[in-house]
């Protein structure tokens, strides 16, 4: 099986495995959002692109000879991106995802460091990522601060 299609079917299926239920997603739709966030009806589009990246990071970094090692480093980028909004919707506990989307942050910057030797487009793909993540997570922790 191509590189493309295999990197392409694991993201379909980690995206599909760690998306919330309906009632939890719902659950999560209720929480109080801070004042200022007026672009989240981007925030879909905006994730679509970072996914779009994500795949053509890996692709690139796949065909330059990152290896078994760089794509277990994506998958994990993966899990950790995917599992915080469906890890704040089971647990019902915005804490939990401020904490991941920190932990996805550092991941991504050590895959950043990582892929480096090998493409800098691959990195370049990685920035978009790098620069939402840490305004999602501060969003989370405003959350969590007007939904006690």
């Amino acid at each position: 099986m191509p590189a493309w299609l295999v990197i392409l079917a694991v993201q379909v299926a980690v995206t599909a495995t760690f998306n919330p239920s309906r009632s939890d997603f719902e659950w999560f739709l209720r929480l109080r959002r801070p004042d200022w966030l007026s672009f989240e009806r981007w925030i879909p589009v905006i994730w679509l692109l970072i996914y779009a990246c994500f795949y053509a990071s890996a692709l690139i970094s796949w065909h330059t000879g990152a290896g078994g090692w760089g794509m277990a480093a994506f998958l994990v980028l993966l899990l950790l991106v995917q599992g915080y909004t469906w890890l704040i919707c089971r647990t019902r506990r915005l804490g939990s995802g401020t904490v991941l989307g920190f932990l996805g942050w550092l991941w991504g910057m050590g895959l950043a460091v990582g892929v480096g030797s090998h493409s800098l487009l691959a990195v370049a793909l990685l920035v978009p990522y790098l620069l939402w993540s840490p305004v999602g997570t501060f969003v989370t922790w405003q959350m969590q601060r007007l939904n006690r």
